[in-house]
């Protein structure tokens, strides 16, 4: 127990360490989603690579991207996801298209009335990107702030 506190002590520690970046990430290849297709009950997991359009029922799933966080930091991954569905008369229409979260699946869940696709996590990245925090960036300038321009008169028309 005591070594337990003192590892979560020395975690809280380094963590507060200027220079530190809490927000280092991991780009991945690969996205794991799972669908449900309310109509059978069935929950189904798949893989996507970035990039690639994975066809889910009616659905077209297209991650764009794919992050988790370093083994020392609290894990959260995250995916920019681009959803279409298949329509009856077999046109694509897009369903969905923005960050979602496995830690949070409900937070921008991509919801239908007959499927839910969601993010389980990331896999197959091995470089870290380091990301600034604030305080390790320069300083900016402040910008002046500028009076508009007084407006020009009309051509053939005399400033009273």
């Amino acid at each position: 127990m005591a070594r337990w506190i003192l590892g979560l002590v020395a975690a809280a520690f380094l963590a507060a360490l200027p220079g530190t970046a809490l927000a280092d990430k991991i780009k991945n290849p690969i996205a794991i989603f799972s669908g449900l297709d309310k109509i059978t009950g069935r929950i189904i997991s798949f893989e996507a690579a970035i990039d690639e359009t994975v066809e889910f029922g009616a659905f077209l799933v297209t991650p764009r991207v794919c992050y988790t966080r370093p083994i020392t930091e609290p894990q959260n991954s995250s995916a920019f996801v681009e959803v279409d569905e298949i329509t009856v008369s077999g046109s694509t229409k897009t369903l969905f298209g923005g960050w979602i979260f496995a830690s949070s699946p409900g937070l921008h869940g991509v919801e239908h009335p007959i499927y839910d696709v969601w993010l389980i996590g990331c896999k197959g990245g091995t470089v870290v990107i380091p990301e600034l925090n604030d305080a390790s960036q320069p300083p900016q300038a402040p910008v002046p702030l500028q009076k508009p321009a007084a407006p020009t008169p009309a051509p053939g028309k005399k400033k009273p």
